[in-house]
């Protein structure tokens, strides 16, 4: 006889989950938090479940034939990459995600990695450790209000960026592969571009703020590296997938880009044997964009009141997919 609830939080790293559990226990439903690292650990574990919180654990036409009860998943986070949504909407499942809740720090982290690699902070505080002092090194460094910076993404991210650039005087620049004009939520007076091609010729930074999905896998390539400005800089806070990491290490080590700031790589974590570590010019932090004390309770919360709305019937605020 099965003996789960409704809701199962199938995987999870936090390291608790009181948010989630006050969000249920004030709703009178009952939940369980598991640790599934694979498909049939989640086939075996939470059987009858109709929503899971889910944050790795890879769902596809695998899981929703074996789990028939299950109606709901929400992912923590904005990505939805380890979810088939086309499975998903073919077994009846309502995939959402949180959109929303981190957004105000990962466009922090693409202003702070972008003032790092072109102010050099980042590489003259080590030389600085090293015992070196000599500015020198740091030379040529660009004033910021001559910057031409080119954000590929008019989302809610890319948005939030935008509008912290615009005290540092730099021309700013847009486009998105999935849409002719800037989101809503895109500040005005912005020049729009007709293509990748355009925006990245003309910039001297560009900062990546896009989804992932099967059209724009490694759009960052040989081809549109050799497409940017010599000596402009890179910075990527979305999706290691969107990157040939092979082509962003040919383009630093040949001088194509002065430098890079990144967030996240196809796999993660980073291999200590990949060679994109030897380039004192690229400064790599380890997926954690997204985070301040205050986004991860809200990514917890809202993830948790999902889950209650579906139950209670309403409609998902954050909806993937349409059933």
């Amino acid at each position: 006889m099965n003996e789960n609830p409704k809701i199962i939080i199938c995987d999870c790293d936090h390291n608790n989950v009181d948010v989630e559990a006050g969000t249920f226990t004030a709703a009178g439903q009952d939940f369980k938090w598991l640790h599934c690292q694979t498909q049939q650990e989640v086939i075996d574990q939470c059987q009858g479940a109709v929503c899971f919180l889910n944050q790795y654990a890879r769902m596809d036409e695998v899981i929703f034939k074996a789990i028939p009860t299950l109606k709901l998943i929400v992912r923590y986070g904005v990505g939805v990459d380890n979810v088939n949504l086309a499975d998903a909407t073919k077994y009846g499942v309502q995939v959402c995600n949180v959109p929303d809740y981190g957004m105000n720090e990962v466009a922090d982290q693409a202003m702070a990695l972008m003032l790092s690699v072109v102010r050099k902070t980042w590489l003259l505080g080590n030389r600085v450790q090293a015992g070196a002092w000599d500015y020198a090194e740091s030379i040529p460094v660009r004033r910021l209000s001559t910057l031409t910076v080119g954000i590929v993404g008019t989302g809610r991210i890319g948005s939030e960026f935008a509008k912290r650039l615009r005290p540092f005087g730099c021309k700013i620049i847009a486009f998105d592969t999935g849409y002719p004009q800037p989101s809503r939520h895109f500040p005005t007076g912005i020049e729009y571009c007709s293509s990748l091609e355009d925006l990245l010729s003309q910039s001297d930074v560009v900062s990546l703020h896009c989804s992932l999905n099967a059209d724009n896998q490694c759009m960052m390539n040989e081809k549109t590296f050799a497409q940017m400005k010599d000596g402009s800089y890179f910075i990527n806070v979305s999706r290691g997938g969107l990157v040939d990491e092979a082509a962003l290490d040919a383009a630093l080590a040949s001088g194509k880009l002065a430098g890079a700031g990144i967030d996240v790589v196809t796999t993660e974590p980073l291999d200590r044997t990949s060679p994109l570590f030897r380039h004192p010019n690229l400064l790599i932090t380890p997926h954690m964009a997204w985070y301040s004390e205050e986004a991860a309770l809200e990514l917890k919360r809202k993830c948790a009141e999902e889950a209650v709305r579906f139950l209670n019937g309403e409609s998902p605020r954050y909806p993937v997919n349409t059933l």
